[in-house]
């Protein structure tokens, strides 16, 4: 029995508990072990994390894919599982130790803080999961993994050792995005660039051997630099080598300002000669791009802030090396002095020295780290890389030959673009919470890669046995007796980047090294669904690696989905107060109106614009479905045993059939197509507009009238087409359509196990012939031609009940375009229409003249005067309005309607020609202009219309 009203918190709940208790979800199910797999593996969210609106789009999408195959009969894994986090993680638990008043990491060393963070993690870190249990995300559950998980840990120790032995894993000193509050390496994901109102200072490096004197240009070089604390560790000035000011002094020294240290100018492209002075600053141990100008002139690296973002000046050998004696008061004085407090220092000097040639506000974007807000120093350090260049050479090829394909299909030239230009990938970082770097060091710093540390002693103690550092017996002994080779070696302390652990997780969370019946049957993965911001950092590692140790690419399809931004198109952030809170959502309107949202607005290639009001429209879907249901429910509407809906007598009845199998063809092919929002599209208006308004209020009359044939085929039909209703909405709407289902009949299978509506199914070319020949929902299909695929159509029940739909909808438009009443009843008249179309009026006269407000229907040669026309699949049917519309009223309404619309068209014209509002609008503001000229325009040609109408009527 349908409860009255529909109320989702109860139905989700409890469809959840149902689901879980029958183990639906699981993959490999007893009868489904010959069916063909499907795979999908989860972005493992941050178990830190809690649902927000990115989470809710990227998981919905999943879960249409799953629930869509599992019904389509394959045996269905979506892979779950968190990540470890490792920065997010740690200062989570910081955090709570400073709250609490208890001793800090340091403090408490290293082994007793990780076993605090994984007693956080038991208690807190399961939050997100349940979230995503809560969206209706029909993972198998009982497969959950994590990154940090014993199986995982042992997979990422066995790919660390074999790339190392391999040389593609290597210790290097480069620089990196160094967080000086967090004081470890950071990735690039996790820095934002923020813009800030600076300075520019302008400085004079004196020319060796001129006599420096600021009232002289020919005795010194000028260059501009935001950050005037690093000038102590330039080694060079660069000037581009076609530069005719300043070509001439390539070859020269200058004398680095405040220290006395001879540097040399350098011919470099890097130098922009139209930018600034057209010289500058080389410092390779504090820019990424002077590192890199520095390596092709073989420059000096002198790194002068240390871990915490303060001058290491006066025991730091790179420094000191070379110094003018007459430099040494100056690093005692400013070594420990905090970067910015030295940078004020330090401009002041220049000042009192005469090298300060002038200070220029400047607003530019500053790196900062995404969790510890501090300012990122591009930092030179020792860390561990991946030869990420040789690894993404079958990476790329494997999507330019096709074996994996991006959806929608231009990311791949973002995705080339970042691999063609890798970088060395940093993978190590200065945390305790992580995989640590399996990787010891004897005493003279040789290192020794392996598995475990048994290993690493074994091959440590052969080295330094053939070495001659140890005997024979000694290394005997020590190989015996664990206490005697205590502090022989140390244990790297860093380690691992998070996203070198995600990036095996395709084939890791099926059990790899071990050769698992899982790993055979489930990998290669068949589709990844993220977002384009992590095609670099987890996509493109997931390729490397998966091609690498598996030999095979680990999905054969990546959609990446867009944004989803709020209502004006702005990208939610918490600074500007925008952020949607999706389970706020799913509490108010629950989580199938926020589903079906989220898929209906999916488009590809474009972003997301969510309002509640959106949420509540499609809330308000559901409950119409709802009361349809209710209604074949008071009306006694069942499948009866054996029910062939094909052989169906009574004309609405086999239109409503053929409606089905083209609905079912559309929504088929377009969530095949990743085209999740035309699937939404589809399902949406079949279930509204065609089910709701039409099929059913057509079969009122049949099913309220006299006992017999054609009212037991109709009470049968409402209830089949409700139920093919139930499947195509399920992998959108599963909770509501699950609650139907049961409550509909007593059948014993469960709605997401049951198979996908096929039986009347149009194939993918019928299909692509009916929508190239349909001009609207309605129309007649074109003949077919291929007799060998199963499906229903009935063209001439599609003619009769189109004919009847199309002209109750064109009349109802123009009612309610001349603002007539709903009490008013008007005249039809059909002029010189066909004996068909005559007939089929005689037959349904009753129901075109209630749903259509009319007063008679009438039949003539030609139109009558003071008529408007409508043009019903090319006949003509007139409303004569003569003495109901005041037609010249009607006239002036519209021409000041149409007039309104062009002049919103023309306000946004004028403003989107205007090029300083291009480049200084917000994108989202430029965007919503875009909106409302579409909205205008629309506007206007429905007016337009409707004033050619009334030109008819006069």
């Amino acid at each position: 029995m349908i409860e009255k009203t529909y109320q989702p918190a109860d139905i989700e709940s409890r469809m959840s508990r149902i689901w879980e208790e029958a183990g639906a979800f699981k993959a490999g199910r007893a009868e489904r072990r010959d069916a063909e797999p499907f795979t999908i593996v989860i972005p493992p969210p941050n178990v830190t994390g809690s649902l927000h609106m990115g989470h809710a789009l990227n998981n919905t999408l999943q879960d249409v894919l799953c629930r869509f195959e599992r019904m389509r009969g394959r045996d269905v894994l979506w892979q779950p599982g968190t990540d470890h986090a490792g920065i997010a993680t740690q200062m989570v638990v910081e955090r709570q130790l400073m709250e609490r008043k208890e001793p800090g990491r340091r403090e408490m060393g290293r082994a007793r803080f990780l076993e605090r963070v994984w007693q956080w993690k038991a208690e807190s870190g399961g939050v997100i999961v349940n979230q995503l249990k809560r969206l209706g995300a029909s993972c198998d559950w009982s497969r959950e993994r994590f990154t940090m998980d014993e199986g995982l840990s042992r997979a990422v120790a066995k790919v660390f050792v074999e790339l190392h032995r391999a040389g593609l894993i290597y210790k290097d000193k480069r620089l990196v995005n160094w967080d000086p509050k967090l004081l470890t390496a950071i990735s690039d994901l996790e820095v934002k660039q923020i813009e800030v109102k600076g300075s520019l200072w302008h400085l004079r490096y004196p020319i060796e051997g001129k006599g420096f004197n600021p009232d002289d240009p020919s005795t010194y070089i000028v260059v501009a630099t935001t950050r005037p604390e690093t000038m102590l560790g330039d080694t060079a000035v660069a000037v581009h080598p076609d530069n005719e000011k300043l070509e001439h002094l390539i070859g020269s020294n200058v004398v680095l300002p405040l220290v006395g240290r001879l540097i040399p100018i350098i011919g470099d492209d890097y130098a922009d000669p139209e930018k600034g002075t057209g010289a500058v600053k080389i410092t390779p141990a504090h820019d990424f791009n002077d590192f890199e100008v520095g390596k092709r002139h073989r420059l000096p690296q002198i790194g002068v802030l240390d871990r915490e973002g303060r001058l290491t000046l006066s025991d730091n050998e790179d420094y000191l090396r070379g110094l003018p004696e007459g430099a040494l008061m100056l690093a005692e004085e400013l070594h420990g002095t905090d970067r910015f407090a030295a940078r004020k220092a330090i401009v002041a000097r220049l000042e009192d020295f005469g090298f300060l040639a002038k200070v220029e506000p400047h607003a530019h974007m500053v790196p900062h780290g995404d969790r510890s807000g501090a300012v990122i120093e591009p930092y030179l350090t020792d860390q561990w890389y991946v030869d990420a260049k040789e690894l993404a050479q079958p990476a790329m090829a494997a999507v330019r030959s096709g074996d994996t394909t991006f959806v929608p299909k231009n990311w791949e030239k973002t995705y080339f673009e970042w691999m063609e230009n890798i970088q060395p990938w940093c993978i190590s970082r200065q945390l305790w919470w992580g995989h640590q770097i399996p990787a010891w060091y004897g005493p003279d710093g040789k290192v020794f890669v392996a598995e475990t540390e048994d290993e690493a002693v074994g091959h440590a103690l052969g080295y330094y046995a053939e070495q001659g550092v140890i005997s024979v017996d000694e290394g005997a002994e020590m190989a015996r007796d664990p206490a005697k080779r205590e502090g022989f070696i140390t244990r790297d302390e860093d380690v691992l980047d998070t996203w070198f652990s995600s990036g095996l997780w395709p084939f890791s969370t099926l059990g790899w090294p071990d050769e698992t019946p899982e790993l055979k049957r489930y990998y290669p993965t068949n589709a990844l669904v993220t977002g384009f911001d992590i095609i670099f950092f987890w996509v493109a590692r997931m390729m490397m690696m998966g091609i690498y140790f598996m030999r095979e690419v680990p999905f054969s399809t990546v959609y990446i989905h867009a944004l989803v931004r709020d209502e004006n198109g702005a990208k939610m952030s918490k600074s500007k107060g925008n952020v949607i809170d999706p389970l706020h959502l799913v509490d108010k309107y629950g989580a199938d109106a926020l589903r079906f949202t989220l898929a209906a607005m999916a488009a590809q290639g474009r972003d997301i614009k969510l309002s509640p009001q959106r949420v509540e429209g499609y809330r308000n879907f559901a409950t119409k479905l709802w009361n349809a249901c209710r209604f074949a429910e008071m009306n006694d509407c069942v499948v009866p045993a054996q029910f062939d809906p094909t052989v169906a007598k009574e004309t609405l009845n086999r239109w409503i059939v053929h409606e089905t199998a083209r609905a079912t063809c559309e929504i088929t092919e377009a969530i095949e197509a990743y085209r999740f929002n035309d699937a939404a599209g589809a399902i949406y208006r079949f279930v509204w507009n065609v089910y709701c308004d039409w099929y059913l209020e057509l079969a009122k009359p049949v099913m309220m009238g006299e006992d017999g044939p054609a009212k037991s085929e109709t009470r049968a039909m409402v209830a089949w087409a409700r139920d093919e209703i139930l499947k195509l909405l399920h992998p959108f709407m599963p909770f509501l359509t699950e609650e139907l289902w049961t409550a509909t009949s007593t059948r014993t299978q469960l709605l997401t196990l049951t198979p996908w509506p096929i039986k009347v199914g149009l194939t993918r070319e019928q299909h692509a012939s009916i929508a190239a020949a349909a001009a609207d929902p309605f129309a007649a299909p074109e003949p077919l031609a291929d007799p060998l695929e199963p499906a229903f159509r009935d063209d001439a029940a599609e003619a009769e009940i189109g004919w009847v739909v199309d002209l109750v909808t064109a009349i109802r438009s123009v009612r309610a375009e001349m603002n007539i009443p709903p009490a008013t009843l008007t005249p039809l008249v059909l002029a010189g229409v066909s004996a068909e179309s005559e007939a089929r009026a005689q037959r349904w006269s009753d129901v075109v003249k209630r749903m259509s407000r009319l007063a008679d229907i009438s039949f003539a040669d030609h139109v009558p005067p003071g008529a408007v026309q409508l043009l019903i699949r090319g006949e003509v049917a007139a409303l004569p309005l003569k003495g109901i519309v005041d037609v010249a009223a009607q006239r002036v309404r519209l021409g000041k309607e149409i007039a309104k619309a062009d002049a919103d068209i023309d306000r946004v014209d004028f403003k989107l020609a205007n090029e300083k509002f291009l480049a200084n609008a917000p994108e989202e503001i430029v965007e919503e202009e875009k909106d409302k000229r579409e909205a205008a325009v629309a506007r206007k040609a429905k007016f337009v219309e409707a004033l050619e109408r009334l030109k008819a009527a006069e």
